[in-house]
């Protein structure tokens, strides 16, 4: 558990602790349904704890998954919670989760998914420099060997390489214009080859 987790947890017990005090002192003179109030509230209080603790695990099973339709040519991203648009590319036959970004112009990669592909980031020359919201990082131009996408393969795919830290890899406008059409609907990234 964290520190924020084991504080969250003794907010929880203290609050629970207060409620039940408070039961207690309002039925003193009927003892026995306090103690039923109370072991209601506990089992509340057990399932509010139960659910937030598998959130994660909740949120991932409702939430919608990308989806490659092949023989229409189209691949659906379904809009993240944090407003974001996601896809899963397998860059040199690695898996890359990219956010979609159209105010990129390159792919560019983080250091931790350029090597998983197999590029040794030890040998790799920043030489590049790119604009971005917090400011100029140095990147390094190299040539992914292949990037696909369910039934989508491209071979000799330019991308950089992001010298700074950064969260997520970004799928930009240079592989972006890969497919015919982009467009936003109904809570979706529709890309059609």
């Amino acid at each position: 558990m964290s520190g924020d987790q084991i504080g969250n947890l003794i907010y929880l017990v203290l609050l629970g602790s207060v409620i039940a005090g408070w039961f207690f002192v309002q039925n003193r003179n009927n003892l026995n349904k306090s103690l039923q109030y109370m072991a209601a509230w506990a089992l509340i209080f057990v399932g509010v704890v139960a659910i937030y603790g598998l959130w994660q695990d909740i949120r991932q099973t409702v939430q919608p998954q990308q989806m490659v339709t092949a023989s229409e040519g189209r691949i659906e991203l379904p809009r993240a919670p944090d407003g974001h648009y996601y896809v899963n590319l397998q860059v040199n036959g690695t898996p890359v989760r990219f956010v979609v970004d159209t105010g990129a112009t390159s792919m560019v990669l983080t250091r931790d998914a350029a090597r998983r592909a197999g590029i040794d980031d030890q040998n790799l020359h920043f030489l590049t420099e790119a604009m971005t919201a917090n400011g100029v990082v140095r990147t390094a131009r190299v040539t992914l060997d292949e990037v696909a996408i369910g039934p989508f393969t491209d071979t000799r795919v330019p991308a950089y390489v992001n010298g700074g830290e950064m969260q997520n890899s970004l799928l930009g406008m240079s592989y972006l214009d890969r497919f015919a059409s982009l467009q936003i609907t109904g809570g979706k990234l529709v890309l059609q080859r």
